[in-house]
């Protein structure tokens, strides 16, 4: 956990001194200025040892870290213990979750795996596991993972003022779905809301926390999603706006009742459009949809499959926006379209 003390400007420097005479500044992060609710405030970067106070003013945790110096590149900490050779085919990129640093490594450097596991805890210190990714399976689209080094894959992450609770060898968390999860959590005010494929939370947690719907009625299928789900709910304190239902979204999902619906899951979700639509008010609402789709469909296999769903249903749909959320496969966008459906 990073820390910090946030506090007016004009104690920057007072508070700054204090920190350095304490021995407590952390050097290795920038003092930031912020701008929130409140008001502007500075943000100074402190370890452990300044406690849980300074001088009246909580250590908090920080969020958006700005590093100083960047840490040392995965190839330069690994210089001497591999051959250019090997040294090539390192990964470039990596995934942190929460304390536990989640890596894709070829099968040629299959015998450097620990090595490899080794150095990336020595750059993230404050990390304690480091799992190997092989990829997606099933029809659940659970992970393939192997502990490398560390003794636990279960960790709490911290993204936009949300905590998400999971095993990462048993559900997903893309990185890559970071801007649409912020997205959510700025829609559905006072509405009531079906999140289809709802995982372990993903945007009905970010969209209790920060819109504060009405309701919530977050669906999923996997049992061990579900019960992360369920804790998610009770971390975050959003138990008063969702409620979670454990089964299929196709029967599960209510009818009439709801003024948006999400479908936050990629490959077979089409075949859930007439049970989304139907949870709308008979008056209409928003469909959030997403598929992952060839690029020179994006445009419009889409919105046609929307549109057929509809007009089966005597519906109208009216597209708002189709917004790219990631390359999925080589030649395959992950798409989410905005669609408002009415009478």
């Amino acid at each position: 956990m990073y820390r910090a003390i946030r506090i007016p400007p004009e104690k920057g420097e007072e508070i700054r001194e204090k920190a350095v005479a304490g021995k407590f500044l952390d050097t290795t992060r920038k003092i930031r200025k912020i701008q929130t609710e409140k008001g502007t405030f500075l943000e100074i970067p402190v370890t452990e040892a300044a406690g849980e106070t300074v001088e009246g003013f909580p250590v908090i945790e920080q969020e958006d870290i700005e590093f100083l110096k960047p840490p040392a590149s995965l190839k330069e900490y690994l210089k001497g213990s591999l051959s250019e050779t090997e040294l090539a085919q390192v990964p470039s990129g990596w995934q942190v979750l929460g304390d536990i640093i989640i890596i894709s490594i070829p099968d040629a450097l299959d015998e450097k795996k620990l090595i490899i596991a080794e150095a990336l805890l020595s750059m993230y210190p404050k990390c304690r596991s480091v799992v190997r990714d092989f990829g997606i399976e099933g029809q659940f689209r659970q992970p393939k993972r192997e502990l490398l080094l560390g003794s636990s894959t279960e960790t709490i992450h911290k993204e936009h003022g949300c905590f998400f609770k999971q095993d990462v060898t048993r559900v997903m968390y893309s990185k890559g779905n970071l801007e649409e999860r912020k997205r959510m959590s700025r829609l559905g005010k006072g509405e009531v809301v079906v999140d289809m494929f709802a995982g372990i939370g993903y945007f009905s947690i970010p969209m209790a926390v920060h819109a504060r719907p009405e309701k919530i009625i977050s669906i999923e299928i996997n049992p061990e999603s579900f019960a992360y789900l369920k804790e998610n709910i009770r971390l975050n304190h959003v138990e008063d706006i969702i409620t979670p239902v454990l089964g299929d979204c196709a029967q599960a999902a209510p009818e009439g009742e709801v003024d948006r619906v999400i479908m936050g899951y990629v490959g077979t979700t089409h075949h859930y459009l007439e049970p989304a639509i139907k949870a709308l008010k008979k008056s209409g609402g928003i469909l959030h949809y997403h598929e992952t789709v060839p690029e020179n469909l994006a445009r419009t296999r889409p919105e046609e499959r929307i549109k057929i769903a509809a007009e089966s249903l005597g519906k109208k749909a009216e597209v708002l926006e189709t917004r790219r959320i990631k390359k999925y496969s080589p030649g395959v966008l992950h798409v989410v379209v905005d669609v408002r459906i009415f009478a």
